[in-house]
């Protein structure tokens, strides 16, 4: 019975996969605001009764897809915030992971980047609630620093956030030279250098 019942919950989560990687790759050429529930299914090859048995709608899957997306940015958000002691080597040791991150995930980066501010209000919601979390544990990560002695928690969160937005701004700046010439990405590299260090030289200097 055991056995049985390992079966069709490995089977239930193979076909959950199969509809989330069915609407991502359908997501690459349109907006999750005109998704259709038997184009997702029709992909994913499983019948549209099947779609209700892991998610209520398509607004639900897009919550699922932000989940997906945005769990595999967590690592590189913890790596970006590793620049804030100003290190060249760590900066730049940075936006390389991004720019690997975006050429392993383009599709991911994709939706988060489109939906953010798309038409679909639980997913847009959904995004920020993500977003909002990483800043909180970037703040949380930033205070162990001895460089954070006398600054305010408001503060540390705010510079949380500029962390995290310049990740994401980074991560769209790679995704649109994708299939640009190695000039054009090396442009790229070198204006997140530079924004990244800005901040940091920002972050030394704040108290004064």
């Amino acid at each position: 019975m055991s056995h049985t019942l390992g079966a069709r919950q490995a089977q239930k989560l193979k076909t959950r996969q199969a509809l989330l990687d069915a609407a991502l790759a359908l997501l690459e050429e349109q907006s999750l605001s005109s998704l259709g529930l038997r184009e997702v299914t029709r992909a994913a090859g499983v019948a549209p009764t099947a779609f209700y048995r892991h998610f209520g709608s398509t607004a639900d899957l897009g919550v699922a897809l932000v989940e997906e997306a945005l769990g595999s940015l967590h690592p590189m958000i913890r790596t970006t915030v590793a620049t804030a002691d100003d290190s060249e080597e760590r900066i730049s040791r940075a936006v390389d992971l991004i720019a690997r991150h975006v050429t392993e995930y383009p599709a991911h980066v994709r939706f988060i980047a489109r939906e953010r501010h798309g038409g679909v209000q639980p997913v847009r919601e959904e995004i920020r609630e993500q977003l909002t979390r990483f800043a909180r544990e970037v703040r949380d990560e930033l205070a162990e620093d001895a460089a954070a002695t006398g600054w305010s928690g408001d503060d540390l969160l705010m510079l949380a956030h500029l962390y995290v937005d310049q990740m994401l701004i980074t991560a769209s700046l790679f995704l649109e030279a994708l299939d640009a010439p190695e000039a054009e990405r090396e442009r790229v590299a070198r204006l997140a250098t530079r924004q990244l260090r800005l901040i940091s030289i920002g972050r030394r200097h704040w108290l004064d």
